[in-house]
């Protein structure tokens, strides 16, 4: 077959445009086709089988993240093309396929309807499939996130993490918000919008393995004479009742008596001390809660702060997808 079949250069470079596959692999494949170009991608896509069977027990943890985010800024989908390599996962034609596919995974919401979902011919899932072959190395999508909101905004960090943001309005300057608060979701990985989502039970079992921790690091910093660490009655707003707040401020006058300070300036000292208070008792919302953390551009402000200085708009949701 292979002295009886000619293949021409255009034949292959319309191959290689169509798969991506290498010059030599879609010549052998237009060959083994009989010069039929509908059967060397039949041929090429069986290869990626043999290949992806082989390797469906490796680690797709490297690749891309991308995102994507429709014309009207209404939807906005984040999605992570994984493959075995950093080397693969930097490549210029892989980083160009993951955003084909987030351009794609647009219109669909879930990741089982854009795996079949039309794509130049094939599935999604046979394009990953093809594409292993091609490569050389596992592909998959280990990451589909979709956010819909009446503005909807996006942040990637070199490719190796998407952020998706949603606000209830589209103020002036909106682009601003939601890039800065994207990138606060990006940077800072929260995993709620506020301290209010949070279950009770977790709040409480959370305390009491984050006091358990402080303690026993305690204990060794005791016996080497070292400072020992704050140990915090609370973790959450969701613990600093109204009494348990006025129990703090009570302690906080008591404290400026014992020192003597004149009652008279006690107004300009205790917003201060109760501030200091609350962010010493509020660990768990500031790593978890995106708007209770402290804004990244700013950290005299949260996150919640920064966005009330756009007027009535709120952030109605988040998502985040990363390699790894």
């Amino acid at each position: 077959m292979e002295n009886t079949v000619k293949i021409t250069a255009a034949e292959v470079n319309k191959l290689r445009q169509a798969t991506g596959a290498g010059m030599m692999d879609c010549k052998k494949a237009l060959v083994e086709a009989g010069g039929d170009f509908d059967k060397a991608i039949e041929v090429l896509r069986k290869k990626g089988q043999k290949v992806a069977e082989k390797r469906a027990d490796r680690d797709s943890s490297e690749g891309a993240a991308i995102a994507k985010i429709n014309d009207d800024n209404t939807s906005g989908v984040a999605i992570v093309l994984g493959c075995e390599t950093d080397f693969v996962g930097k490549n210029e034609n892989f980083v160009a396929l993951a955003n084909e596919l987030a351009e794609v995974a647009l219109n669909y919401n879930t990741k089982d309807e854009f795996l079949a979902a039309d794509f130049g011919g094939m599935t999604v899932a046979e394009k990953l499939t093809e594409q292993t072959g091609v490569i050389g190395e596992k592909l998959d999508i280990t990451a589909f996130e979709r956010l819909d909101a009446p503005f909807v905004g996006q942040y990637v960090h070199i490719n190796k993490i998407a952020a998706l943001v949603g606000l209830s309005a589209k103020v002036d300057n909106a682009e601003t918000l939601v890039k800065d608060v994207a990138m606060q979701v990006a940077s800072m990985g929260a995993t709620t919008l506020s301290y209010k989502d949070f279950d009770p039970a977790y709040v409480a079992s959370e305390t009491e393995a984050r006091i358990a921790v402080i303690e026993k690091d305690n204990e060794e910093l005791g016996r080497l004479g070292k400072t020992l660490k704050n140990v915090p009655q609370y973790i959450s707003m969701a613990q600093l009742t109204p009494e348990v707040l006025a129990q703090a401020e009570e302690a906080a006058k008591a404290e400026l008596k014992a020192e003597g300070k004149p009652e008279q300036i006690w107004d300009r000292i205790l917003p201060g001390k109760m501030e200091r208070f609350i962010s010493d008792n509020t660990t768990l919302d500031q790593e978890q809660c995106l708007l209770d953390q402290k804004f990244i551009k700013d950290e005299k402000k949260t996150v919640a702060q920064y966005v009330e200085s756009f007027g009535d708009v709120a952030v109605t949701g988040f998502k985040r997808a990363t390699v790894g």
